[in-house]
Parts: structure tokens; sequence; C-alpha cells
């Protein structure tokens, strides 16, 4: 029940399949559900009476089923992975050349990721040696649980892009992306990996395997998006990261001399991320704080997951429903975790207008997102050319925009704020303006070097 409930507490990491497996002694049971139109705990109750056994592991995921259940020389494991693994195509035929080795070719011609990281493992004598061989050929990233020998082996991803938290309580231990996971289970944190760190983990002992590396580049849209308000990583709570970013947004109005020259009615925030944000930026600037949109969450998934774009356009516009009393005939400063594509932001604003709203002011926790992620699926577009950002720089400049990409990630620039005017004008806003990211990497406050900014500055 620990296990169901744990993994359970990651639906929102994705909403395509979620699964567990468990080991009894002897072997290995496993289930693994659709969750795309159904909650976790609905598809899984029925499952957990035959799911017997002291140690397992559960995933959610956007992509591939998981966990897989190997039979192999360095024994029998079940592996659950997170990341992205930039060489599929090269590892999967240096395989098949050298090993004799085949992979199940899934939809649209693709790889289970955690099928490959296991043949990878296999090709070493261990567990141990499998999973550092591994982490040194992928690249990307790549997290892991692999239960094998009566417990966890957990490894974190090389540069640490990734969390993995451990818990304890008196009779058993876990290990977790969410650090919030496993708390109203009973269990209270004792440590976080470290960069390409791996340990082993069993009811009553942790065991370190590989010390953690030097260096660290932890994904930041973590804590302005992806993370649950209730997480902690690296010691920073996303909740109150998020208030600290909308002070640094109200903190930027205020220097520009005020969203519009003042007279807001509310700060409001596009649910659900961008609420404490919102929160935050009421709180430093003394606008009320509303909430014109409720978010209707028992059916629609977060609207990045489907890769459709008509999909995505449907449940931008499905799942908010408007108070029209805190809309009609107001001036509304509406603060987004991150404007990727404009999909739910187009939809929004809209809508919002439709309503009655006066003015629609937005504001951006994050900078203008410039770049895929290369590291994680965590922005996945399947062309940088469905950034909102992309397209204004193409609408300015055409395909010579690309020499000056530099330049549009810098706030202080002429072809920022061309991009951003741009922006504004394609999503029909009052006004538009985006945190810098001084402002949005000093709210999450740990250590820059330590901080992935990709998609923002097109660096590391």
């Amino acid at each position: 029940m620990d296990l169901f409930f744990g993994t359970d507490y990651h639906s929102h990491l994705g909403a395509s399949r979620g699964g567990m497996a468990v080991y009894n002694g002897k072997h290995f049971n496993r289930a693994i559900h659709n969750i795309e139109n159904s909650p976790f705990r609905t598809k899984f109750e029925t499952d957990v009476t035959d799911l017997k056994g002291h140690v397992g592991v559960g995933c959610i995921s956007d992509s591939f089923p998981q966990p897989i259940i190997i039979y192999s020389k360095i024994g029998v494991f079940a592996i659950v992975t997170v990341g992205r693994i930039n060489n599929s195509a090269q590892l999967c035929k240096q395989l098949i050349d050298d090993d004799n080795a085949y992979f199940a070719e899934l939809s649209r011609g693709r790889i289970n990721d955690a099928e490959l990281v296991a043949s990878l493992m296999c090709r070493k004598g261990s567990i141990t040696e499998g999973i550092a061989y591994a982490q040194s050929v992928i690249e990307g990233s790549m997290t892991m649980l692999v239960c094998a020998d009566g417990g966890i082996y957990a490894a974190r991803d090389k540069l640490g892009r990734t969390p993995l938290s451990i818990g304890t309580k008196e009779d058993s231990r876990c290990v977790s992306f969410e650090s919030f996971a496993y708390i109203n289970l009973g269990y209270s944190s004792c440590y976080e990996l470290g960069p390409g760190e791996v340990v082993f983990i069993t009811a009553d002992d942790m065991k370190q395997i590989i010390k953690p590396g030097d260096r660290m580049r932890m994904c930041s849209f973590l804590w302005t998006y992806y993370g649950y308000p209730t997480s902690s990583y690296e010691g920073v709570n996303v909740e109150e990261m998020r208030y600290r970013c909308g002070s640094s947004l109200a903190d930027r109005d205020s220097a520009a001399g005020g969203a519009a020259g003042g007279g807001m009615d509310y700060v409001a925030g596009i649910p659900d991320s961008g609420t404490a944000h919102a929160i935050g930026y009421a709180n430093r600037s003394g606008i009320p704080f509303a909430r014109p949109l409720i978010k209707y969450t028992p059916t629609w998934p977060r609207s990045f997951t489907p890769l459709e774009q008509g999909t995505r356009e449907l449940i931008a516009r499905m799942k908010l429903v408007p108070i029209t009393t805190l809309i009609d005939k107001k001036k509304l400063i509406f603060v987004e975790d991150s404007i990727v594509r404009g999909t739910q932001m187009r939809e929004a604003v809209s809508f919002l207008f439709a309503c009655g709203a006066a003015e629609m002011h937005i504001r951006s926790a994050c900078p203008p997102v410039l770049k895929s992620c290369i590291y994680l699926n965590f922005s996945r577009t399947t062309s940088e050319n469905e950034l909102i950002s992309r397209q204004a720089i193409h609408s300015l400049e055409g395909d010579g925009g690309e020499a000056h990409m530099s330049q549009y990630a810098d706030c202080s620039t002429e072809r920022y704020k061309n991009m951003v005017e741009a922006i504004r004008k394609k999503l029909n806003l009052t006004t538009l303006a985006y945190n810098s990211l001084d402002g949005l990497l000093g709210s999450i406050g740990i250590d820059k070097c330590k901080l992935c900014t990709y998609c923002w500055s097109g660096e590391e």
C-alpha cells in the first residue's frame, strides 16, 4: 500500500501510463495501465491485492510503459526510469551489432527507454557496473530505480537534473522523485542523492555504491512549473520559491512604473502552477488576489502532455471555468508559470475578454522559452518552431533571427523588447512582461552554477 499511494502521489508528473512491480522473494508481480482518461487509483485498486511482496518500484510515465522486468545474466530485476536519451538510435544499433540484442518497437518507431537502459546494463557483470556503464554512455539524462538483490538501487542522473530523495520509518525505507510523496505514509526525509550518485537501500540500511559528482545542473523548471507545491529540491520548497518569483515580477513592474500605470482590480494566476506566483505578486504589490478562473481538475490533464496540437487546444479551452463577476469590466493581472507554445494563454485570454475583462496584463514567472529541452521532456515540443518566442522572432527577422539568439535572451536589448511586443500582439494582450533570468534564479536561491537554464538562455 505504501508503494500504491506513493506512486499515486506522482500522478502530476505524467498522464499516459502508470505501473508497479513487486518482488515476493521468488518472482515479480507487475501491473501497468493506461491512465490517460482515468486516475491512477481507479485503475490499480483491483491489482493491489495481487502485488504481494516486501520490495517494489512504481512509476507514472508520460511516454513508455514501466516498470519492465528483465531476466538476464546479471539477475532478474525490475527497472523504472525518467529522463531523455538523445543517442538512443546509436546505442540501439551498437547493441544490435555487438551483442545481437533486439528491442520491442513501440508506436512511431520508438524504443522504450527503460528497455534500452536495461540492455546497456546487461553488457556488464553486475547491476552496479551496469548502472555505471549506462550512465556513462547515455547522452541526455537518466535517473533510475532498479529493484534487485532484495532491495532498490537508486541512481540519480549524472548532472542531477532530476531529484531523488530517501525517506525512512521504523521498518522500511523508500526512494522518491517527489519528496512529499511519502510524508503522509509516515516516512521522514533522511537523504537526498547528489548528481550521479548511486545507493542501494533495503528496509533497514542504505549503502552508497557510487559517490556523487562535483558538477550539478538541476532543471530550474522543476521549481517554476513541473514540481508539486509541497516538494522541496536541494532544500528549496516549490511553493515558497514561487512566492519569491511572483514577488520578483512585482518588483520588475514597480521599477518600470507599475502594470499599465496602476489601477488594477485583481492579481490572479493561471491555474494551477501560476497561482502561487500570483500570490507572491499580490503580496508584494498590494493588489488584491482573486481567482477569476477555476480549473476543473477531475477529468482534464495538464495541457502540455498530449503531443497533438488540437488536443492541447481542446484541453486548454475546456479545463478553465470562469467566475464572471470577478472578470466583467475588471483590469486583471494574470501570472503564468511560463509561456511555451502560447496555446493555453491564447485560449484563456480570448475567453476572458469574451467574459467582459476590460484589460488583460500577463506576467510570466519564467523568461521567454527559446529552446526545446534536450535533457528532459519537461518543456517538450515536437519542433522549436512551436515555441511562441521562436514564431515571434521569425516574424521579425525570418531565418536571420537564429544568428541573434543571445540578444533575444537578454532582456536589456532591443531585439528582446521587440520579441516580447510581437508575442503580446499575437496573444492580444494589454501588456506582457517576463521575469528576468536573474530574477528567476534568485528566487530559487541556490548556487546558479548548479542550475540548468538551457531552455531560456541556450546554455546549461
